[in-house]
């Protein structure tokens, strides 16, 4: 499909058929699209949770908002996004390990520091405070959302963004504090109803002199 076409037919699912099942290849590859997402000094702050079972889903729906809740448990999947609590000594050096191992860098390089020093320094200017250091990694974060949602409809899967959520208490159901983690958003996805309330519905966008400006 062509790109400006797939943006504009492509909406938030209000209502999912929970008789319809993504496929174990489908989610694999938008897995992997997530995990080949860009982040800035290619940080990777990130870590996806992934259910597609009801066990799974009832597991975290305390934390999903009543409204938000017939979202999570007719969808084929849902995914949380978590973010580090700190960015630790250890991150920085599995990053630049997994950099050595794929050949971005090179082993000199890797042992004087210089292969991370630009990244240090951008995270340590984002890390002043652990409000700071959430923003940053949370608008990382929202980049591998967007590369989610556009793989998501390429293959012709629904996806509604959920930010109607108990923060805390989806950290709480998912035992992040003992893993460093905190979560900043989530993703269902699925297969829409024939009669999805949303899907008849206009897109509605600003006018592009509206939102766009050439220089």
């Amino acid at each position: 499909m062509d790109i400006v076409e797939l943006v504009r037919t492509r909406y938030t699912t209000k209502h999912y058929d929970p008789a319809r099942r993504i496929s174990d290849r489908d989610i694999a590859d938008l897995m992997e699209v997530l995990r080949l997402s860009p982040s800035s000094v290619n940080s990777q702050p990130w870590h996806f949770f992934v259910t597609g079972t009801d066990e799974g889903k009832a597991r975290v729906m305390p934390a999903v908002l009543d409204f938000n809740r017939p979202r999570v448990a007719d969808a084929s999947h849902l995914v949380v996004f978590a973010v580090p609590v700190e960015f630790t000594e250890e991150r920085f050096r599995r990053l630049v390990a997994q950099e050595l191992a794929d050949g971005r860098v090179t082993t000199e390089d890797a042992a004087s520091g210089a292969a991370d020093a630009g990244r240090r320094h951008f995270v340590g200017l984002h890390q002043v405070t652990q409000e700071e250091l959430l923003s940053w990694e949370t608008r990382q974060a929202y980049i591998a959302m967007g590369f989610l949602l556009w793989a998501a409809a390429e293959r012709g899967i629904d996806s509604t963004c959920l930010e109607g959520l108990d923060m805390a208490k989806m950290d709480e159901c998912l035992g992040l504090a003992e893993k460093g983690l905190r979560t900043v958003c989530a993703v269902s996805l699925g297969y829409r109803l024939p009669d999805d309330s949303n899907a008849a519905r206009p897109k509605s966008r600003l006018p592009m002199d509206e939102v766009v400006t050439v220089f």
